[in-house]
């Protein structure tokens, strides 16, 4: 108990825990027979990227990412995969004093601190990282392995093919009957292999792509294609077999598009793969869109929202009835940001609906719908449906014709909240759009709260960003008077030599008060809508990418992707 108290008077010092519940957790814990770290993460009074460095502090341990690491293959392979999560170590290195340096997400762990003494007579020194990263290390490396082992496989079984057809004197292509290429054991290890390691990717999407002489595979990793896998054309059909029985596909039909799902749990976590097929000229192309089926867990802070804009969508979430809008191309995080919105604002005492194309996320709590065109379930029908199911709360995917916007926007102005999406550049074109859509401008004035333009960058990664001062081209893109220091992308084996890891979103935050109604009642210029807006408030998306760039989070290089200025 006297560990316990000490550690959670540690905690009250940090300001994780309130003094005030102390005596209450104590007593708890020691009902329970549980430490106070476990009953705070339990009870999420604490979460690891809250608890860990502050752990890291009260055991004198250095806290880390993992990807800051550079960690031995040689001594990673002397454990297995299993005792390396259970116990959450991953031996690094030794230094050039014979030092053990081992990463561990457990501070005090005493049954692998034996082992490790048992299997080195050294001196150990630990860092802390949080769990997670741990798992998802140990899982990246299984599933590369397991792709490879597959991989080596399917050549060597092409090999054995060839050498058995010229003993038999064949000169036309092996003929290979479905049924066995079915249950042919590598090709299916391969599509199973190649789609689990997608996960430790971190990748968006799976493209498995015919050639006329191999096929490859690539992976959509912070929005860029990377390659992953090659493979022999030979071993396609089987592969092909493999996927399109997973997904629950015509396997005979190869002259039309296709689209199935893949559900699978990895990891402990549900995942939902849509698969789409396409003819090409040389075989059937696949991607492979990933989504994660586990409960929401990002919040406006995970999604890169300054405190100023919060203040903004703060006010915009508290208003009793209108439309909110999220805008940005394909793929830029807009649905994410919406269901973040949905979870803040979901409560007992009211009643949300979506209607979604595909629900991406399950929350607990709203009624979610998915879109149906064979069924002739569209958006503006779905939406026709909803308004009669008594909603407090509406979410629309995303506003596609005139209908659904005309419905969408008369709901909001009926005392519902709306949340749905548009595809424009920036948040004042958002007015224009629904203009052009058909809705009047007056309802559009009534009805719209405000607008939140979004793009995603990436981040540089932490291991191996380069430091430097800024030369004149780079202060004339930041509009700087001076040199100042900034961060470049480099490249190493943590981020696959791209020198960025993971994405961030950039925003603008545009709020419709009464002077900016009025304003876009008058004027439909997209140019002096935008002035007014800024002049309002409203930060550019260029200036709040420019200000991850001077805070050194990403380079030059995605500043100048976006397409505003």
């Amino acid at each position: 108990m006297n560990v316990n108290r000490e550690l959670l008077n540690y905690y009250i010092h940090k300001k994780l825990v309130n003094k005030k519940d102390a005596e209450d957790i104590l007593r708890e814990c020691d009902s329970l027979g549980v430490s106070v770290r476990d009953y705070l993460l339990a009870k999420e009074y604490v979460t690891e990227n809250t608890e860990l460095p502050a752990l890291a502090d009260y055991y004198s341990l250095p806290y880390v990412e993992i990807d800051m690491l550079d960690i031995d293959k040689n001594l990673f392979n002397l454990f297995s995969f299993e005792f390396m999560k259970k116990h959450k170590i991953i031996p690094v290195s030794f230094d050039r004093n014979g030092t053990l340096l081992v990463a561990t997400g457990k501070p005090v762990n005493v049954s692998s601190a034996s082992v490790l003494a048992s299997r080195f007579s050294c001196k150990v020194d630990y860092v802390l990282v949080p769990p997670v990263q741990i798992d998802r290390y140990v899982d990246s490396v299984s599933a590369v392995l397991s792709t490879s082992l597959a991989l080596s496989d399917l050549k060597s079984e092409k090999n054995e093919m060839q050498i058995q057809e010229l003993q038999a004197g064949k000169k036309d292509e092996p003929s290979v009957s479905k049924e066995d290429e079915v249950i042919n054991n590598p090709a299916v290890r391969l599509v199973d292999s190649i789609i689990k390691e997608a996960i430790p990717y971190r990748a968006s999407d799976i493209h498995i792509e015919p050639f006329e002489k191999n096929v490859k595979v690539r992976y959509r990793i912070d929005g860029d294609l990377q390659d992953r896998a090659e493979f022999p054309i030979e071993a396609y059909s089987a592969i092909c077999a493999r996927l399109k029985i997973m997904a629950g596909l015509n396997i005979a039909e190869r002259r039309r598009p296709q689209d199935g799902r893949i559900n699978l749990t990895i990891g402990g976590k549900e995942y939902d793969f849509r698969v789409s097929t396409l003819p090409t000229v040389f075989g059937e192309k696949f991607v492979i869109r990933i989504l994660d089926k586990t409960t929401f867990h990002f919040t406006r802070a995970d999604l890169g929202f300054t405190p100023e804009e919060n203040a903004i969508v703060d006010k915009m979430l508290k208003r009793p009835h209108g439309i909110i809008l999220l805008t940005g191309p394909t793929g830029c995080g807009k649905s994410t940001t919406l269901y973040s919105f949905l979870k803040e604002i979901n409560s007992p005492d009211v009643n949300i609906v979506t209607v979604e194309d595909p629900v991406e996320y399950t929350m607990h709590g709203v009624n979610q719908t998915q879109v149906n065109v064979k069924a002739d379930m569209t958006f503006a029908v779905a939406l026709r449906s909803i308004l009669r199911q008594d909603p407090d709360i509406i979410m629309v995917g995303e506003i596609r014709d005139e209908e659904t916007a005309e419905i969408a926007v008369r709901s909001a102005i009926t005392g519902h909240i709306v949340f749905s999406t548009l595809h424009t550049n920036d948040a004042p074109g958002a007015i224009l759009r629904l203009v052009d859509m058909g809705v009047e401008d007056y309802l559009v004035a009534d009805a719209l709260v405000g607008v939140i333009a979004q793009r995603l960058v990436k981040k540089l990664c932490p291991a191996c960003k380069k430091r430097g001062r800024t030369n004149a081209r780079e202060m004339q893109i930041l509009g700087l008077d001076e040199p100042t220091t900034i961060y470049r992308p480099d490249g190493c084996q943590f981020c696959n030599h791209t020198g960025y890891k993971g994405r961030t979103a950039v925003h603008e935050v545009m709020y419709l008060n009464e002077a900016m109604k009025n304003i876009m009642l008058k004027e439909k210029n997209l140019e002096v809508l935008r002035k007014y807006a800024i002049d309002n408030g409203m930060t550019p998306l260029f200036d709040s990418c420019k200000n991850l760039v001077l805070k050194g989070e990403t380079s030059i290089q995605e500043l100048m992707t976006l397409s505003i200025e």
